[in-house]
């Protein structure tokens, strides 16, 4: 039985993977959970799993829970001093690079849904181990179909996106878009902010970064195309022509268990693909006039050095932003575009230079308005 820890235990990635932990009861076993502030919710998982350690890393919190601790550091010292079989990294945005680093400065398994750990650290990270399986579903599918490739095989890794709720909307409308709206995502169920990213197709972006760092891929290799009924996950064509696919319904649980079985495919019926029941599937390129937000954030990547974190940090404060009604859909990608043209690149960032400038950027964009 794997010991488990889930950092982000009560958000969506956190959610599917306690899905994963009731269907194979006998093979997992959580004996780390936090969340940020759902006090409730993660007593409710203790007593459900008898989670022996958790943590809610709010520091504003105070410990008036039996069997919870408080703050980060509390989470940082668990991590240095207990032994996990696999950490799950569930926690959104730019907060989750910490808790990558110490997982990994501290020699554990770690199975990552955190994107923006590699955007803003990839140099760092995959340096300081090879222990990384990813849990987004189009990085596991690379993942899955790499396994037994070379990267001398490959020609060009393909990410599939399923384009948003505004694929078919007129541009002349997207100054209106409301923030419900951009919720509304077609196929996925997921948290506020990457709803909102997969809206600007930002999210995309990120993952072409990803994709980066995890495998290799120079960015001339990495090509992201539209799929509205998200089936196939990602795509690798081989230098012979041949393309190989990992597919599925769409179904968070279905990476979550590869990464905790890695590298072996359970017997499990927590995901069933009728092949015959599949709606026809379309491909369509990415118009750059609808989405500019994943064509800078390519441009961003290639920059390299700390631009990725300023990227990423502008995007989270331009967000909050549009959540508050001071920008409209569009100004999300103008506010970046903006910063960025005056930001002044480091080649190479070390950690805390890293998570200073996140907060430097988030507040400054912030702020301005």
């Amino acid at each position: 039985m794997k010991s488990i820890a889930i950092i982000g235990i009560t958000g969506s990635i956190g959610l599917s993977t306690i899905d994963v932990v009731r269907k194979h009861p006998d093979k997992f076993k959580i004996t780390l959970a936090t969340s940020h502030n759902k006090v409730d919710q993660l007593k409710s998982l203790i007593k459900e799993f008898n989670i022996p350690q958790a943590v809610i890393t709010n520091c504003k919190f105070n410990n008036k829970n039996k069997g919870i601790m408080y703050g980060q550091e509390s989470l940082l010292q668990i991590l240095e001093d207990e032994k996990f079989d696999v950490v799950i990294n569930a926690v959104s945005g730019s907060a989750g690079l910490i808790y990558s680093y110490h997982i990994l400065k501290n020699n554990h398994k770690l199975a990552l849904a955190n994107k923006e750990s590699l955007v803003m650290a990839g140099h760092i990270l995959t340096g300081m181990s090879s222990n990384i399986i990813p849990i987004d579903s189009e990085h596991s599918a690379l993942f899955q179909i790499m396994n037994g490739l070379k990267p001398n095989d490959v020609k060009k890794a393909i990410l599939t996106a399923s384009g948003g709720p505004f694929l078919d909307t007129p541009l002349n409308q997207f100054d209106h878009i409301t923030p419900e709206q951009a919720l509304q995502h077609p196929t996925w169920s997921m948290g506020n902010k990457i709803t909102i990213d997969s809206a600007t197709m930002f999210n995309k972006g990120l993952e072409a970064i990803e994709a980066h760092w995890l495998f290799g891929f120079d960015y001339s290799q990495i090509q992201a195309v539209i799929h509205p009924q998200s089936i196939v996950h990602s795509m690798i064509e081989c230098q012979d022509g041949s393309i190989l696919t990992q597919m599925s319904i769409p179904s968070m649980q279905l990476p979550i268990l590869y990464a905790l079985t890695y590298p072996h495919h359970i017997k499990s019926d927590l995901t069933k693909t009728n092949i015959c029941d599949l709606p026809p599937l379309i491909f369509l390129p990415i118009e750059k006039t609808r989405f500019p937000l994943y064509y800078l954030t390519i441009e961003a990547g290639i920059s390299g050095g700390l631009i990725p974190t300023a990227l990423n940090a502008a995007n989270e404060a331009a967000i909050k932003l549009f959540f508050e009604g001071k920008i409209n859909f569009p100004q999300i990608y103008e506010i970046i575009d903006n910063y960025l043209n005056d930001f002044n690149n480091i080649t190479d960032p070390d950690i805390d230079t890293i998570l200073d400038a996140n907060k430097y950027v988030f507040n400054e964009v912030y702020q301005s308005l």
